[in-house]
């Protein structure tokens, strides 16, 4: 069984649409986990100190506080636009649904209802190992409440392709092609090298023969930018030779 050429999962939307994930780890989960802890924990001080003075009532509302802190703070902060607590943002993190739509409020209700079975027997050790287990990191809460914890993507304009020499295709291609090829070549930057040659290797037929000394990924990025109306010197030359 080959490993996996990268952590990327692919989720499906209703509407056909296919969306690249790529799922947190732990360690970087753990990170946005004590930034968040220290935030409560500051929060929680600070009351402590301000309701000291107000005797059994201060006690009372320290109490309530402290519940409304452990268990709300992140169902609150992750109902926002960001879908993140203060710790994950500061992480690039975010949590959304695993069919790659935004975070719901029954989601986020249950990822953290469920939250004290991660807890068991202690230390988060239930959560922490299913995250270590499973590909696509997601603790005993995501599973239930079908949610995943993924870094957050950087948009890209349309039409970024990837650097590569124009070149025209060594065959007619239809228009359905052209659209793959050309969605292909704007996809590179963000795959690894390993996965784009891949990827590749499925439309290698679409590959200039004459440029063998490039990588099968630069030849099909090159005949995309071909079809996109770029031209480079070199096709310029052989075509009029």
């Amino acid at each position: 069984m080959n490993p996996p050429l990268d952590t990327i999962i692919t989720a499906e939307t209703p509407e056909g649409i296919a969306i690249a994930i790529r799922p947190a780890g732990f360690a970087v989960r753990a990170t946005a986990f004590l930034i968040d802890a220290l935030i409560r924990l500051a929060l929680i001080s600070t009351l402590a100190s301000v309701l000291a003075a107000g005797g059994r009532f201060g006690s009372g509302v320290l109490f309530i506080a402290l519940f409304f802190i452990s268990w709300l703070y992140p169902v609150l902060f992750e109902l926002m636009p960001a879908a993140a607590t203060p710790g994950k943002r500061i992480m690039g993190l975010y949590v959304l649904m695993a069919n790659g739509l935004p975070i719901t409020p029954a989601g986020c209700l249950t990822r953290n209802l469920v939250r004290f079975v991660d807890l068991l027997p202690m230390f988060y050790a239930f959560g922490i190992v299913s995250i270590l287990l499973r590909s696509d990191s997601r603790r005993i809460g995501d599973i239930a409440a079908g949610t995943v914890v993924a870094y957050r993507h950087d948009v890209h304009p349309a039409g970024a392709f990837a650097e590569a020499e124009p070149m025209p295709p060594p065959l007619a291609l239809s228009m359905r092609q052209q659209l793959a090829l050309m969605a292909f070549a704007w996809r590179v930057a963000r795959l690894t090298p390993q996965r784009a040659e891949e990827i590749a290797e499925l439309a290698a037929a679409a590959a200039p023969p004459a440029a063998a000394r490039l990588s099968l990924t630069a030849r099909l990025v090159g005949v995309a930018r071909w079809l996109h109306g770029e031209r480079g010197a070199a096709p310029a030359a052989r075509s009029a030779s």
